[in-house]
């Protein structure tokens, strides 16, 4: 693992996994990629419940990570991985939360989709319970979870070893931060709520890909 992403889900995570790898971090792990993996989701389940050696088989051809469920072993990878660089991307708290709750919360109360069982388990335990002690619902206490996860990246990580970044500053840290050329091509935006709740919708229409 080169680079560990450990910044919540709604603070640009997806657009960082792009961009990884474009410079050649990949590939990289995000929560998006377990929908229809139901192996890799009872791997990481195994680990949210205290397996921690599954992680290394449920990371197993990645490169980099960047979300959930990633970001709940935070901590395991950053000791796992020494030489690993680390990316807290970071946005404004209350922007933050109204994101989670029109996308990945919202999700949370849609129709059962065949196929999602164990990804929608793995959100809870990784997330809703596992993050967030079953509270999201509290704007304030889930903003505080959030405040207190940076907080304690930056005072779990050596200064020189972290990157603090808003994936609106685009490729010029995150290049300089990982030794890599600034490509000539726009920095990767992607997955804003529009096009989560369109992906959404996809696959309430269509099911889970590669789900039964």
């Amino acid at each position: 693992m080169n680079v560990i992403g450990v910044g919540f889900g709604r603070t640009g995570t997806y657009s960082l996994k792009a961009a990884l790898e474009r410079i050649g971090e990949g590939p990289c792990a995000h929560m998006r990629l377990l929908l229809g993996d139901d192996e890799r989701c009872r791997l990481f389940l195994r680990a949210a419940a205290g397996e921690l050696n599954c992680l290394d088989r449920a990371f197993d051809g990645y490169r980099a990570t960047t979300d959930w469920p990633g970001v709940h072993f935070w901590r395991h990878l950053i000791a796992r991985y020494p030489d690993a660089k680390v990316i807290l991307t970071v946005r404004d708290p209350q922007e933050w939360y109204a994101s989670v709750e029109r996308t990945i919360w919202a999700a949370t109360r849609l129709p059962p989709v065949p196929g999602m069982e164990a990804f929608r388990e793995l959100g809870d335990a990784a997330i809703w319970m596992g993050t967030f002690d079953g509270r999201f619902g509290d704007r304030a206490y889930a903003i505080e979870v959030f405040r207190r996860h940076s907080a304690a990246v930056r005072a779990a990580v050596a200064a020189g070893r972290l990157l603090e970044y808003r994936v609106v500053e685009g490729w010029e840290p995150l290049c300089e931060f990982l030794g890599h050329p600034v490509p000539a091509e726009p920095f990767p935006r992607l997955n804003d709520s529009a096009a989560f709740q369109e992906h959404v919708r996809e696959v309430l229409a269509t099911g889970v890909p590669g789900g039964s």
